[in-house]
């Protein structure tokens, strides 16, 4: 039970955090300003899970992935089925945790100088180059600091995961059900185990943003901006 939860754990936090980063990057990208009303709408939308209880969030998800639900009566007709699997302990993670990494990056996009963006696009690059070689580069902190949000609210999810994904043992059981079941039932030994899987992972992944991601992502972003700068003047 153990190892099969640990590893379903990161199995579902290591994809709903690529899920939501490379989602909050694309609507970051295109509402970058977010000055129309459709723009406040979307951000609108997005934010909404940060104020929904975990087991109310996975109702709306049932509601809309489930055998009845409306898209889930259609994936059903092609014979996806979505609730009761790992892929839903995904869509709930990603549910929950995109709105934290949107937010980090969207601060990343606001930070950017607009002197790069002009000056990029009087030299003619094109959008992927612009993404490649000025955004990307001055926002890696900030996905940095989404994927590590995302990533440790995803590898916590208990409530909207419970609520679509169930609690099957070797099947879409991860470490936090696996502790309440294993708390419910008395099984002291293999919740401390748990928990001391949690706190190394969770000590691992916030010592490697801190130690590497986060200052060699200092020293590469001066650099950048200090060499661009000379070259704008």
């Amino acid at each position: 039970m153990i190892l099969e939860a640990t590893k379903l754990s990161l199995k579902i936090a290591f994809i709903a955090t690529f899920i939501s980063i490379i989602l909050s990057f694309i609507i970051a990208i295109f509402i970058y300003k977010g000055k129309r009303k459709r723009d406040k709408f979307i951000e609108g939308f997005i934010s909404f899970p940060l104020f929904f209880p975990p087991s109310v969030l996975g109702y709306v998800l049932l509601i809309l992935l489930g055998k009845n639900g409306i898209f889930g009566r259609f994936l059903y007709n092609y014979g996806i089925q979505i609730i009761f699997t790992w892929k839903a302990g995904v869509i709930a993670c990603v549910a929950v945790s995109l709105p934290m990494a949107y937010q980090c990056i969207k601060a990343g996009f606001l930070e950017i100088d607009r002197e790069y963006i002009e000056a990029a696009i009087e030299m003619g690059a094109t959008k992927l180059e612009m993404c490649r070689y000025i955004i990307f580069p001055l926002i890696r902190k900030n996905i940095g600091a989404g994927a590590v949000l995302s990533f440790g609210r995803s590898f916590g999810e208990f409530g909207a995961t419970l609520m679509i994904a169930g609690n099957i043992p070797g099947k879409t059981q991860t470490i936090p059900m696996a502790i309440y079941y294993s708390v419910e039932r008395g099984d002291n030994h293999s919740a401390n185990i748990l928990l001391i899987i949690v706190t190394c992972i969770s000590f691992i992944v916030m010592w490697s943003y801190n130690h590497y991601w986060l200052n060699n992502n200092f020293k590469q972003t001066y650099s950048f901006k200090k060499k661009n700068s000379i070259q704008i003047k």
